[in-house]
């Protein structure tokens, strides 16, 4: 077993490090002092879709939470206490629920090819597989992300910051990772009785 890989990833953290204090000194100084992003992302853990890079932002400006095709379950004490975090305290504005094309996860579930743990965590998935008969893969991707969307609007997190009056976006978009952009879905929602929907619902 070789540790060369890991080395290899210190040895580029140091130099990216180096890089950004050249072009920006003191930025770190400054970062470690000042927590306040404005957004959160609620992505898929692929290695492929790295939040703050598709969206051209440093460090300190998105907050992330990632799992297994970007699911939100409200039962998911994990993003129930970031999405507790991020609203209550960091005070962000915006809620991005992104997933991507060609998902592994959402795959499995077309393909029932899931078991254990997975099986579980996919549940919704496979309810609006049903619900929407037999889509295609990039399909499912696209209504997956507005189903989140809807769960997140449907959180009572999300719900009292809302009858609260915090000024709360959600928005639903997808990747490509075959030429590297986002698409917006059409379903952000700035509260329960103001919402844009320019697709139907999952």
């Amino acid at each position: 077993m070789t540790m060369k890989d890991i080395e290899q990833l210190l040895a580029n953290n140091k130099a990216w490090a180096e890089d950004v204090e050249k072009d920006m000194p003191g930025f770190f100084r400054k970062l470690e002092n000042q927590h306040k992003p404005k957004f959160l992302w609620i992505g898929c853990s692929d290695s492929r879709v790295p939040a703050d890079q598709l969206v051209g932002v440093m460090p300190g400006e998105v907050f992330v939470h990632r799992n297994i095709s970007n699911q939100v379950i409200n039962t998911d004490i994990n993003l129930m206490c970031v999405l507790q975090y991020a609203i209550d305290f960091l005070r962000v504005k915006h809620i991005i629920v992104c997933g991507h094309y060609n998902c592994g996860g959402i795959e499995a579930v077309l393909e029932n090819q899931t078991s254990g743990l997975l099986d579980h965590w996919l549940e919704n998935v496979k309810d609006l597989m049903e619900r929407n008969g037999t889509p295609g893969l990039d399909e499912m991707c696209e209504l997956n992300v507005r189903l989140q969307v809807r769960n997140l609007a449907l959180n009572t997190i999300v719900r009292r910051a809302w009858s609260q009056g915090h000024p709360l976006f959600l928005h639903g978009w997808i990747y490509s990772v075959s030429n590297g952009l986002l698409r917006d879905l059409g379903v952000s929602r700035n509260g329960l009785e103001n919402q844009t929907e320019k697709h139907k619902q999952p």
